[in-house]
C-alpha cells in the first residue's frame, strides 16, 4: 500500500508546471458539473433498474444456450429489457452482431428494398457506415450495389437540421431519414434528445409515411431520454460503447418499432427465423450485468470528457465540446493540428493503459475507413470504447477522438501520461 501511494505521489507532484496548472483547472472544471453530471446517471440507472425488475429477471435468466438457442428465456428477457430503457416497443441485443456498424447496417438493409431512398439528414454518415451505404465506393455488397440510393442533408453553421431544404430532396420512393446522434470524425456539435426531438415532430407531420432512424452510438444514457421516447421509429447501436458498461465482450442492439425491429432481425438472421434463434452461449451474464452498470460507466464516461476538455484547453489546445457545454454523447475531441502530435498523444495515453501499455500504437489502415487511423486503447475487450480510448483518422484537422472511461481516475493519468509524451517529443 506505502508503494502505490509513495508511486501516486511522485506521479503528479513531479510534474511539468503547466501540466500540474491544466490538471488543477480540469479538476475546478469538473467539481462545478459534478452534481448535474451525477443527477443524470442516477435517474437513468432508476431507469434501468425498474426494467430489471419490471422484466422480472431471475437467476435463471442469466444462464446461456447452445445449438439454436430455442426457448431462450435469458435473451427473450434482454431483449425486453433494452426495449424499456431506449422507449421503444421492440429490441433485439445479441452477442452476434459484430460492431455498431453491422447493426445499424442489419436494420437499414431489413427495412429498404431496391428501388428505395433515403436521406442522411445530419450530413455525411461516419467512416464505416458511408461503405455499407456506398457513398464514395459502390463496393460489392452495399446499399447502393442494391439499387438503394441515399441523398446527404448537411447541417448548417449552427450545426441545425435544415428541413427547409428536404422538399427538395424527398422524392416518391423515400422511405427513411437517418439522423447520426454523435459527431462521428467532425468538428462539430452532436445531436441532441432536443435537437432529434424537434425533427421528429416536423417530419411526421410532413412526411408521415417516412420512417426515422437514429444510429444512437455513443449516446446512450447520456441524457434523461432516448430517441425512442420522442418517436423515432428504429435505432441501433454497440455493446462494446455505452449500454455494454465495459463488461459486454461484444454485440449491437436494434430497438424500435415492433415491425421494424422484425424486418431488421430477418435481415440479421434470415427470413422466417427473425429472433426465435440465436445462442447465447456464456454471455447473457456479462450482458445483463454491463447493461445494469451502463448508467455508471456511462456517468464515469462524462466526467473524464469535461475533465479532458478542460484540461487539453488549458493546455492550449481547442477542444470540442468545451469543458462547460452541454454534452449529448461521451466523445471528447482534442484538435492538435499535426501528426507528429496525435502519434506523441496516443503513444503517451497507451503508455497509460492497464493493457498493451507497452505497446507503442502507430498509424494504420483499418477496415471500413478511407485514411490511416492511429488508435490508443489498452482496453480489456478489444477496441471497447466503453472501456477508454482515442483515435482519428490522418487528416486534417488531425484530432484525436476520446470516449470512455472505466473510471474517471483511470481517465485523468492517461491524459497526463499522454500530456507528458507531447512534453518530453517537444510538441508542448
Amino acid at each position: 500500500m506505502g508503494y502505490l501511494l509513495e508511486d501516486y505521489t511522485l506521479f503528479y507532484s513531479n510534474l511539468p508546471i503547466e501540466i500540474k496548472e491544466a490538471l488543477a483547472y480540469a479538476e475546478e472544471v469538473l467539481e462545478r458539473q459534478n452534481r448535474q453530471l451525477q443527477e443524470v446517471a442516477e435517474k437513468n440507472h432508476q431507469k434501468v433498474l425498474k426494467a430489471f425488475q419490471n422484466a422480472r429477471v431471475s437467476t435463471y435468466h442469466l444462464n446461456g444456450t447452445t445449438g439454436y438457442g430455442l426457448g431462450d428465456s435469458g435473451r427473450n428477457k434482454l431483449d425486453e429489457i433494452v426495449a424499456s430503457i431506449m422507449g421503444t416497443e421492440k429490441a433485439i441485443i445479441r452477442h452476434q452482431f459484430v460492431s455498431g456498424t453491422h447493426a445499424i447496417a442489419s436494420a437499414l438493409f431489413g427495412i429498404l428494398r431496391p428501388g428505395d431512398h433515403f436521406i442522411s439528414v445530419s450530413g455525411m454518415p461516419y467512416d464505416t457506415l458511408q461503405q455499407v451505404i456506398g457513398l464514395k465506393h459502390n463496393i460489392s455488397g452495399s446499399l447502393a450495389d442494391f439499387g438503394v440510393s441515399c441523398d446527404i442533408l448537411p447541417l448548417d453553421s449552427q450545426n441545425n437540421i435544415q428541413v427547409q431544404y428536404l422538399d427538395k430532396m424527398v422524392t416518391s420512393n423515400t422511405r427513411l431519414f437517418i439522423l447520426q446522434r454523435s459527431k462521428g470524425y467532425e468538428w462539430r456539435n452532436s445531436l441532441s434528445i432536443a435537437q432529434i426531438r424537434e425533427f421528429v415532430d416536423y417530419a411526421k407531420k410532413k412526411y408521415p409515411e417516412i420512417n426515422i432512424f437514429v444510429d444512437n452510438c455513443y449516446g446512450e444514457l447520456v441524457e434523461e431520454k432516448e430517441p425512442g421516447d420522442i418517436g423515432a421509429d428504429l435505432m441501433a447501436g454497440s455493446l462494446i460503447k455505452n449500454l455494454g458498461g465495459t463488461l459486454a465482450p461484444t454485440g449491437g442492439y436494434i430497438a424500435g418499432r415492433t415491425d421494424l425491429v422484425e424486418k431488421a432481425a430477418s435481415r440479421f438472421t434470415a427470413p422466417g427465423i427473425n429472433m426465435e434463434v440465436g445462442a447465447t452461449l456464456d454471455h447473457l451474464r456479462l450482458l445483463y450485468q454491463g447493461l445494469f452498470l451502463s448508467p455508471l460507466t456511462v456517468g464515469e464516461a462524462l466526467k473524464a470528457a469535461v475533465f479532458s476538455s478542460a484540461f487539453w484547453q488549458k493546455l492550449g489546445f481547442e477542444v470540442h465540446p468545451g469543458p462547460e457545454d452541454y454534452r449529448t454523447d461521451i466523445i471528447q475531441a482534442i484538435k492538435l493540428k499535426s501528426k507528429k502530435k496525435m502519434v506523441a498523444f496516443c503513444q503517451g495515453l497507451q503508455l497509460g493503459s492497464p493493457i498493451d501499455s507497452h505497446v507503442t500504437p502507430l498509424p494504420s489502415e483499418m477496415p471500413g475507413y478511407t485514411d490511416e487511423v492511429i488508435m490508443a486503447g489498452g482496453t480489456f475487450i478489444q477496441g471497447a470504447t466503453s472501456e477508454f480510448s482515442a483515435d482519428g483518422p490522418l487528416r486534417e484537422p488531425y484530432a484525436v477522438y476520446m470516449q470512455g472511461a472505466i473510471s474517471y481516475y483511470y481517465v485523468k493519468s492517461a491524459n497526463v501520461s499522454a500530456a507528458l509524451s507531447l512534453k518530453q517529443n517537444n510538441l508542448l
